[in-house]
């Protein structure tokens, strides 16, 4: 009997997590070989899971202010509004909604019980909830489900609020960056002072109400004062801010803790000149979706 797309995937010898954290030539031949495989054994798995992503995910102030934005972008204020600044160009809001999250949070578990293989992103192999989530990336979640939901938030909710938050990132923000992680006390548990290779980041908890964890805050490193701050997440809450700025992800001691990590940048990686001034935009060209292809290139 000939074997299923999905049945196939799942009986594929991966790579070890040795060879993967040492991004062995043989691992990228490893993705490059099975990518049709792969993207039919999703299908296949999307077709009998019946779980579906929409806009009700989203906290729900946050969203009608994004759908009015949309509608007529002189409003685009009471989306501003709704980010408070927690640290200098650091913003934090309630991205999702805490009551709906269990559905996000299910088909993402779900999802790393497939038996289909996924990259987790490269030197946070340990974590069971980590993969790469953009189509640019070797081995991503290729559920079109998910890629319809994962484009809806990047192109509706992420590139209007950062061009919102940050003026200069306009220009700098065609391409998409993406992936998930889970830090758990007894797997990967940290992720040293970085900044990131992109104009802007969304950081967006998971974590379901009750869900608790200790530890595993997010500090953040005024370059100026050399000032350290450690911000937390509560449920479907978010942080953003440019990539240029220096931050940490502090050891969790205990539960787990699970975050989408999303990226914005220019073609080839091109990001914004430290220090560039504010541009004047028009609020018409803010809330706009941006026509160039995607250029291919992964930062990891």
């Amino acid at each position: 009997m000939t074997q299923s797309s999905l049945e196939r995937a799942r009986a594929v010898d991966q790579p070890t997590r040795e060879a993967m954290l040492q991004r062995a030539p043989a691992v990228q031949q490893f993705w490059h070989q099975n990518d049709a495989l792969f993207q039919e054994a999703w299908k296949e798995w999307e077709n009998g899971d019946g779980h579906a992503l929409d806009s009700s995910l989203y906290d729900s102030r946050l969203r009608g202010a994004v759908e009015q934005a949309w509608k007529d972008p002189t409003t685009e204020a009471e989306v501003k509004e709704l980010w408070q600044e927690v640290f200098p160009g650091v913003y934090k809001t309630q991205f999702f909604d805490p009551d709906c999250l269990s559905v996000l949070r299910g088909y993402m578990d779900k999802v790393s019980e497939a038996g289909i293989p996924l990259r987790p992103p490269y030197g946070i192999a340990l974590n069971r909830g980590g993969a790469m989530l953009d189509p640019r990336s070797e081995g991503h979640l290729g559920t079109p489900g998910f890629q319809t939901f994962y484009r809806d938030l990047m192109d509706t909710y992420m590139r209007p609020v950062s061009r919102l938050l940050f003026p200069d990132v306009m220009g700098y923000d065609a391409q998409t960056f993406g992936f998930s992680v889970q830090w758990q006390a007894d797997k990967d548990t940290s992720l040293r002072p970085h900044s990131d290779a992109s104009s802007v980041t969304l950081n967006i908890n998971l974590n379901l109400p009750g869900e608790g964890f200790s530890g595993s805050a997010v500090s953040f490193i005024d370059a100026a004062t050399r000032r350290v701050e450690n911000l937390t997440f509560e449920p479907g809450t978010a942080l953003i801010h440019h990539g240029s700025v220096p931050h940490a992800s502090e050891p969790i001691t205990a539960g787990q803790r699970s975050n989408f990590v999303l990226w914005l940048y220019g073609e080839n990686g091109q990001i914004p000149r430290s220090g560039s001034l504010p541009l004047e935009i028009d609020p018409r060209a803010r809330w706009t979706v941006p026509t160039d292809a995607s250029d291919g290139f992964a930062p990891f």
